[in-house]
């Protein structure tokens, strides 16, 4: 983890943010995959109430190695990200997937992916400039 003086909390959420968007994203697209899949029903996460959880989990203080090969207290899935299945789905006939609702998705995903990019890059080049000025 970096060092928090430096980045602030703002680093953990947006790290997260775009972690939470891929596999939304992922997700998405599997829908769209299997659009033509008979029976298959589209999963979707919550970004919000992802985001929250992810938040909130507590990352492990030290990674302390008990075996060469391990780090004991590492949680590789600070949270979970498995879909579920949404609630527009019609079981009863083959296109289950709405393609509209799905692009509809992604493209709302695709912005928010985006925006959490940009402010990352932005508070980069805030850390890039105050040690561009304090080299002065």
């Amino acid at each position: 983890m970096p060092d928090s003086r430096i980045f602030g909390r703002t680093y953990e959420v947006l790290s997260n943010s775009l972690d939470i968007s891929a596999k939304r994203h992922n997700l998405i697209t599997s829908n769209i995959a299997n659009m033509d899949t008979i029976g298959y029903k589209p999963k979707d996460l919550d970004f919000k109430k992802t985001l929250k959880r992810a938040m909130t989990t507590l990352a492990p203080p030290d990674m302390t190695q008990t075996h060469k090969k391990h780090f004991a207290g590492v949680n590789v899935n600070s949270f979970s990200m498995n879909g579920t299945n949404s609630e527009d789905v019609d079981i009863y006939h083959l296109d289950s997937v709405n393609i509209d609702t799905e692009m509809t998705h992604l493209v709302e995903n695709n912005i928010k992916y985006r925006t959490s990019t940009e402010m990352l890059l932005r508070k980069m080049d805030k850390l890039r400039y105050a040690i561009r000025e304090g080299g002065r």
